[in-house]
């Protein structure tokens, strides 16, 4: 079986263009400036930053579903304010320190995308956050605030679940649809 190259690298430069544009957006940002010669710098230090370090290419759906995009965005901001009031009320109140908590929780997405969304709003949530994560079995170790019984690792468990569907029906693979 012959190997067109052509088509891999076409392939491969699909998948660094989001990053291109990332990189020339962030290199926009750092100089607080939307010029052609910020842009054309910009672009040239992506191109740089690309052929340096090379990065693995992110496959990504290419599917979007606004309802579920909104519910995820609503499910985030929501619980982002309840988890900073938590975690403050934590801080001040008058009792011991919370037991803590390292759970590892297995996720059921193969998509890297995913996978990262998922640890990136757990840790962005007040009262969490990722310690590890074993990419090739799909576990995300977490550091978990006031755990004291099973039945608090069990909601974290199930939070992290919910996320990551919301996620995968918002922007996952109509393979990993269909599983869930």
């Amino acid at each position: 079986m012959k190997i067109d190259e052509r088509s891999i690298e076409r392939k491969m430069r699909r998948y660094e263009l989001p990053l291109l544009i990332g990189v020339v957006i962030t290199w926009m940002a750092l100089w607080r400036e939307i010029s052609p010669l910020s842009i054309l710098s910009g672009i040239l230090v992506a191109l740089l930053v690309i052929a340096v370090y090379y990065l693995p290419p992110v496959e990504i759906a290419w599917r979007f579903n606004v309802w579920y995009a909104f519910r995820y965005v609503v499910y985030f901001v929501y619980h982002v304010a309840v988890a900073s009031v938590e975690v403050s009320w934590l801080a001040i109140r008058p009792r011991p320190v919370p037991k803590v908590a390292i759970i590892g929780i297995q996720l059921r997405t193969q998509s890297d995308f995913i996978l990262t969304m998922t640890g990136l709003t757990i840790s962005l949530i007040p009262g969490s956050f990722i310690v590890d994560v074993d990419r090739e079995a799909r576990i995300l170790y977490l550091h978990v605030l006031n755990t004291p019984d099973e039945q608090a690792l069990d909601n974290m468990r199930r939070e992290v679940a919910h996320i990551e569907s919301l996620l995968i029906r918002a922007l996952g693979s109509r393979e990993e649809l269909q599983q869930l």
